[in-house]
């Protein structure tokens, strides 16, 4: 059995449970949460969110990209978020290699060089103070008033604030 396959009878049992009631699409807290992949970070768990409580909006390193601005936007003018969370990570991946080192290891691996950055970071806290920058400044976003950003420690669980 593959991992997919196990998670597959996860999701039969989680059905057979489901009560049926549709939560409606805009998120209960008015919250969007853009945040990194790594495994090692829950939000939901970390943050004590259910279902139905907040977008959550994954990737590599939590970095606001042109991508990130699009779902904010759609989350803010369609669903009703009104705050933001940055939530950046201990001993994230993003900070182990440049933007430079991974293009050039896709294009001799591949042939070809990726349009786009990996936006790799050295510094947690400056990489979240430019996303909330990146977020501020964009005219597609319009409730900036309350963007906050945090570091999740994963070797202790704890969420801190950075000014």
């Amino acid at each position: 059995m593959t991992v997919i396959d196990a998670l597959l009878e996860h999701n039969a049992a989680y059905a057979a449970g489901f009560d049926g009631e549709a939560l409606p699409a805009p998120p209960a807290l008015k919250l969007a949460v853009v945040t990194c992949m790594d495994a090692r970070l829950d939000p939901a768990r970390a943050l004590g969110l259910a279902e139905g409580d907040a977008h959550v909006i994954r990737n590599a390193g939590g970095v606001v990209t042109d991508d990130v601005i699009r779902s904010l936007s759609i989350s803010q003018h369609h669903l009703g978020t009104e705050e933001i969370m940055l939530l950046h990570h201990t001993r994230c991946g993003m900070q182990t290699f440049t933007d430079e080192e991974f293009a050039q290891a896709l294009e001799q691996a591949q042939g070809v060089r990726p349009q786009w950055t990996a936006r790799t970071f050295t510094d947690l806290e400056d990489d979240l103070r430019d996303s909330v920058r990146r977020i501020k400044e964009s005219p597609f976003i319009p409730h900036t008033g309350n963007v906050r950003a945090f570091v999740y420690e994963v070797e202790t669980g704890r969420v801190r604030e950075v000014s």
